[in-house]
């Protein structure tokens, strides 16, 4: 009787092992290991190369988060809202609040801002002059045909001293508010994209020029511009650059981690590197 008992345990033992090697093998039995996550792509819509490196130095500290940031760059500002309302790009970054709020005015767009990036200075270029003094009667000066900036353009040339406009008009005068011009200057709009190009035209004598397109064409801002307006925190407030999202995605956590890996000092020091037109605003 001895004897049986111990051949019968000798018989369980291999069948026991023969049970575990089976479960390996079936489905769900193992141990499974997890798959790697997928990382999460966000598309941000820019206007021009200016903040590209800035954006490239913010993207660096997102990568072990699994967030890749992919830049799609624009020709003008006409197609990065509407292309982020119809879900084309997930956030953009080009526009002040000015701009910005006008858009929704006009087309109902469901965005908003959910974070400041940069403030850009606004400066007046020429090929013709060195100093807006020397400005004869009836120059051309050209300036941006959207109101928002158009509108800060004027008060650029207000502020330099070439003529005034109607302080009732607040941030968007339009030419036809100007008061007072003592040398008949003739202002000329035209789009925002085109103006650093009518600095060839003989027939201008400057250009109000967003640092966007300067920038794009090889050139420094704070070097090349005759004037630039020095900035008031009061009255350049509407003019600080966002990032704009939808307005569904005010809350989205992904996006608030992108804001928040541009608005770091490394992100500051490539701006005051490269753009030498722009400062932090955050």
């Amino acid at each position: 009787m001895k004897q049986q008992w111990i051949m019968t345990k000798k018989r369980i033992a291999p069948l026991a092992l023969a049970g575990l090697a089976l479960a390996a093998l079936v489905p769900g039995c193992a141990k499974k290991t997890p798959p790697a996550q997928a990382e999460q792509v966000v598309k941000i819509g820019v206007v021009g190369e200016e903040l590209v490196s800035a954006w490239n130095k913010a993207a660096e500290s997102l990568t072990g988060q699994g967030i890749k940031v992919e830049l799609v760059n624009f020709s003008d500002y006409a197609v990065p809202n509407r292309a982020l309302a119809d879900g084309e790009i997930d956030l953009n970054a080009f526009q002040h609040d000015a701009f910005l709020q006008a858009e929704i005015a006009n087309h109902g767009y469901q965005i908003g801002a959910l974070g400041n990036t940069v403030l850009f200075f606004l400066g007046v270029y020429s090929s013709k002059i060195k100093s807006l003094e020397e400005l004869k009667d009836g120059d051309t000066v050209v300036i941006m045909n959207d109101a928002t900036n158009g509108g800060r353009a004027l008060k650029v040339l207000e502020a330099a001293g070439v003529f005034t406009v109607d302080p009732s008009k607040g941030n968007l005068p339009t030419v036809g508010d100007i008061t007072a011009n003592p040398k008949n200057i003739k202002v000329v709009e035209v789009d925002a994209a085109q103006t650093f190009r009518t600095l060839e035209d003989p027939q201008v004598a400057a250009a109000v020029v967003n640092s966007t397109f300067v920038i794009d064409a090889g050139g420094v801002p704070l070097r090349d511009a005759i004037y630039i307006k020095p900035i008031d925190p009061v009255s350049d407030k509407p003019y600080i650059n966002l990032v704009v999202g939808r307005t569904a995605d005010k809350d989205n956590e992904v996006y608030k981690k992108v804001i928040a890996s541009f608005q770091t000092d490394p992100v500051a020091q490539v701006i005051d590197r490269d753009l030498q037109g722009a400062v932090p605003a955050w």
